[in-house]
């Protein structure tokens, strides 16, 4: 019977940070649709945990790479979209989702519409 409980309990743990990863993405990208900002609420957020501890995380390039090519190419191209930032980088947009709102908040660029910009 303790097996079973235990099983179960690790396969709850499993599932429910599957559920957290993609809250996260779909949060992202709200953010990303709606300009950043918006309304979050924190009552029922789970805790932020560190990765893998000290040093960083598997198979992370470190650097910002992705952000600076994004970043490179709003500054080249004003109004740029996601898609053919995306395409331009031969990546998926789904993660532009996540790098460009970063961005904002970073003060390095803006959102008009569907376009990106460089912030002023």
């Amino acid at each position: 019977m303790a097996g079973f409980v235990d099983s179960t309990v690790k396969d709850i743990d499993a599932r429910l940070a599957e559920l957290r990863a993609e809250v996260a993405k779909l949060e992202a990208a709200r953010s990303a649709l709606t300009g950043g900002g918006g309304a979050r609420s924190t009552a029922s957020a789970p805790p932020r945990r560190r990765g893998r501890g000290p040093g960083r995380p598997r198979g992370r390039r470190g650097g910002n790479t992705r952000a600076v090519q994004a970043l490179e190419l709003v500054s080249n191209q004003p109004g740029i979209t996601i898609p053919q930032i995306a395409e331009a980088m031969s990546i998926e947009p789904n993660y532009l989702y996540r790098v460009l709102p970063r961005l904002v908040n970073e003060g390095k660029v803006r959102r008009e519409g569907q376009g990106w910009h460089p912030a002023a």
